[in-house]
This record gives structure tokens, sequence and C-alpha cells, in this order.
């Protein structure tokens, strides 16, 4: 094509490639090819349709292709399991709201006006708005974007985790033995009987008891531990009907999902007044209820580590041999056993 035949028109690229010219049609992000002959009818119907607005609008640069690029990353396959469903549920919200939009565009007033729309549940909005920074990040990264608008957004206060007094664990547990609640009633007795993580409880399989002892590799410190199981808890599974490989069987291969069990209780914390406000409880409080019913019997702080693996004693337990760790964990729940009359 010669030169002197290139036509005046706004939003033409021109790029020659080993003697030959292409044309584009170029505005904004948008970038699309049109026909090389500038003198034909098709030239000039496909400038029309892209100068006037009747062609795809969609962005290269989108969150459809962000995420997706995300997750094909070192800093999205480096995460633990649990933490990648996590951000998975989010970064799929955002797709389905915002997958075609160019990601450029995003600005810090539409971020904190995602944390308004969520601020009713304020750990959601807590939540969505780490994943957006992440994924802004990663946008750096790629050179989409050069600054993240998210930084710098202060995160909503909702209250802290708390252990659950006497009356709204008996309140959970009344619910739960009124409507024939197994599910929502098992994940409890676990949490509360092991002092462990929600999640951790969740991949529990038969196989980890002993009758005694319950084995967990901790997905978060990922240390190694055999918690002692307290009587109350060792008996109610002892009645549990084995449904699968799991304590919490999906089928006979699975566990049953975070998100299902997470609702479950929800559910009943709704019902008993601990969902919202300033009566708010969660279920990670459990955990902080089984460590504060030790510490009031009077156990030593290592052994009540010794029972939840605590991140501040994740090097002291590293450097403490199995043996001690165990018995460390039997010591602690007996005598908690022992100071508690809830049965």
């Amino acid at each position: 094509m010669r030169k002197n035949k290139r036509p005046n028109l706004p939003y033409l690229e021109f790029k020659t490639v080993k003697g030959h010219t292409y044309i584009y049609f170029r505005r904004g992000q948008i970038r699309k090819r049109l026909p090389d002959n500038p003198d034909t009818p098709e030239f000039m119907e496909a400038y029309s349709k892209m100068r006037f607005g009747h062609f795809d609008h969609t962005p290269t640069r989108n969150w459809n292709k962000l995420i997706m690029a995300y997750y094909q990353s070192p800093r999205f396959k480096k995460l633990s399991r649990s933490t990648q469903l996590n951000y998975k549920r989010h970064c799929e919200e955002i797709r389905m709201k915002n997958g075609t939009l160019a990601v450029a565009d995003f600005k810090r007033k539409d971020a904190i006006a995602v944390q308004e729309a969520l601020q009713d549940t304020w750990s959601k909005a807590n939540e969505r708005l780490a994943v957006l920074s992440v994924l802004c990040k990663h946008a750096i990264d790629l050179d989409w974007i050069t600054t993240n608008p998210v930084t710098g957004i202060k995160k909503l206060d909702g209250g802290s985790y708390s252990a659950w007094p006497d009356n709204k664990l008996e309140a959970y547990e009344a619910y739960c033995e009124a409507h024939q609640l197994t599910l929502a009633r098992t994940i409890y007795e676990l949490a509360i009987g092991t002092g462990q993580r929600l999640g951790d409880c969740i991949k529990m399989r038969w196989s980890d008891f002993d009758g005694e002892y319950m084995s967990v590799v901790q997905e978060k410190t990922k240390i190694k531990m055999d918690i002692f199981c307290p009587a109350r808890l060792r008996n109610y599974l002892q009645k549990l009907p084995k449904n699968g490989a799991y304590i919490l069987a999906k089928n006979l291969t699975e566990p049953i999902g975070k998100r299902q069990i997470q609702k479950s209780i929800e559910d009943i914390r709704r019902a008993i007044g601990v969902f919202e406000a300033d009566y708010r409880l969660v279920p990670h409080g459990w955990r902080y209820t089984a460590a504060k019913e030790m510490a009031d019997a009077g156990v030593d702080m290592t052994d009540i580590q010794a029972v939840t693996g605590h991140k501040t004693l994740e090097m002291a337990l590293k450097y403490t041999s199995g043996a001690d760790q165990k018995a460390a964990s039997k010591r602690a729940q007996i005598i908690r056993e022992q100071n508690k009359t809830r049965t």
C-alpha cells in the first residue's frame, strides 16, 4: 500500500512490518485491525462501525483476563489451599460483576464503593478489598496500571474474635439438638474439643483419630500435632456414624465444603442472636473458647499451645519432640476436662 493512500481519518494507526502496512482503529484501549485497502467499501464500513460504536467495546486488559492471569501466577499458587478457595470466591464475584471492564478504569472511589456495599458484613468487606488489592498489585506487575487504588483504604472495624460465653455455647448446642443439625453440631464439637481452626477440623479423617488422639497437620503453620481429645469429644465421635473417609463427609472420599459448613453455622448464629453488631460471635471464637477453658483451669501456657499450636510458639513447637507435645496436649486437656461441668 502506497503512503499517499493513507486516509486522513481520526483514530487510525499504521504499522509497517516487512514492507507491508497494516491499518488499525485505535481509541483508548480499543485496538482493532481494519481491512488493508482503505479505498474499498469494506474498509469504510468497518471503520464506520468502529468509529460510531458498532463493535465489541470489551477492553483487552479487563478483570476477566487479570484474574485468569493471577490464577496462573506464583503469587496465587504458593497460597494454602483454603486461602486459594477463599480468594477464588471473591475473584469470581468480581468477574461476574466487572469481568469485561477495564482494570485501568478502577479508581479509589470504586474500591470505597465496594467496601460500603458490603459494610453490613465487615469481614467480607475487608476480605474483598484485600483481594482487590492483590489483583491490583498483579496488574502493576503486568504493567497494566502504575498505582494500586486500594492502598491506604482503612479496614472496617466490626469487632474482634473472642471466646463464646457459656450461655451462648449452650444455646448453640440446644438449637442443634432441637433441629437435629448433625453437621453444625459435629464441626462445633471438633472445634471446641480440639481447639483447631475450622479448616483443619473439616480435613479431619477417621483414620486421624485413634480413639484418644486426633492427628492434625495445621494448614496455616504446617505443624504436625497429636491432640488429646477430651472425653466429651471421644464419646461424641464414638456415636457418630461413619459416612466416608472424613468425619465431616460429603461422600466416601471427600469432606464437606467449607462454605456449606460456614452456612450451617451462620444459620444458627442468626437464630441465637450472635450474628450481628455488638452481639457478634464467630466460629473462630471456639478456638479461643478452648484456650480460655484451659487457662481458666490453670493450665500452663506452654501446654495450652501444645493443644492449639498458636503461631507465637511455632518455632518452639518445631524444636519440641512429638512425644513432648503429645504428652503436653494430654495434660492440658485432662486438666481442662476436670475443671468443666458442661457435658
